[in-house]
């Protein structure tokens, strides 16, 4: 059992305020902090001791607590509290050396707000084999405990840089990077001749798109049209449904 002390401590967490000071993030369920441990300094694991007894022997950084299952819920941030709960050692931005659109494709994104919509596209980002992601500061935590538990792990194979966007993408000639990015006057994703295995995708906000200052820097702008192309349907996609639908046309296109 966790002391009333350890039992207050631990709950501090669900406060943003004290991640940050901590910095720190939280995982929550044996498959999510299991993929999480190696990549990322453990400091804290909070189990039962069902948990404890199946899991692998836990990291020398990691301070090891056994709790009930009630007081996993009291801590825990999930409906549905799973076995264990974890703080991890929150990582630097990665260095702008990982974002080489002349070498790779980069995925930015503008002022993306909702977690579960982070969370999907680096998974996303991560299935479709692109590891880097620039994000713009009007951007949702991506260590956030929803953005996090929506990732799967994908955070593990993601560089993450949390910047200007539109003063990054300044730094490119328009005849040097491609950049791309998606709205409803942009050219059919899939009669493009321009979609290359380098440059950068940049996707928007859930309600407001790309913005004007970061849109004057996208050289190939793209639409994904409906089908068929006259039927009425809804105003857009969901940002990570598009999201996921571009990074798919974009690897296919390098298949053939």
């Amino acid at each position: 059992m966790l002391s009333k002390n350890e039992l207050k401590k631990l709950k501090s967490f669900a406060r943003k305020k004290q991640r940050d000071e901590a910095g720190v993030f939280i995982a929550e369920g044996p498959k999510l902090v299991a993929e999480l441990m190696p990549a990322f300094k453990c400091r804290t694991l909070v189990g039962t001791a069902e948990y404890f007894r199946a899991a692998p022997p836990a990291p020398a950084s990691a301070v090891c607590l056994i709790a009930t299952p009630d007081e996993l819920r009291q801590i825990s941030l999930l409906t549905t509290p799973h076995q264990v709960w974890a703080l991890f050692e929150r990582p630097a931005d990665a260095p702008l050396s990982a974002f080489s659109p002349k070498e790779d494709l980069i995925l930015a994104l503008d002022s993306v707000q909702d977690p579960g919509n982070m969370g999907t596209i680096l998974r996303v980002a991560d299935w479709f084999g692109i590891r880097s992601v620039f994000l713009s500061e009007g951007c949702v935590d991506a260590f956030s405990p929803k953005v996090v538990q929506a990732t799967m792990g994908a955070l593990t194979r993601v560089s993450l840089r949390r910047g200007n966007l539109a003063e990054w993408l300044s730094g490119f000639s328009a005849n040097e990077v491609n950049i791309y990015g998606t709205f409803l006057d942009g050219a059919d994703l899939y009669q493009n001749q321009n979609l290359q295995s380098c440059g950068i995708i940049v996707m928007g906000n859930e309600g407001n798109g790309i913005s004007p200052e970061v849109a004057r820097f996208v050289n190939s702008r793209l639409l994904i049209p409906p089908f068929p192309k006259d039927a009425a349907t809804v105003e857009s996609l969901n940002v990570a449904v598009a999201t996921a639908v571009v990074c798919a046309e974009f690897r296919r296109r390098q298949s053939l």
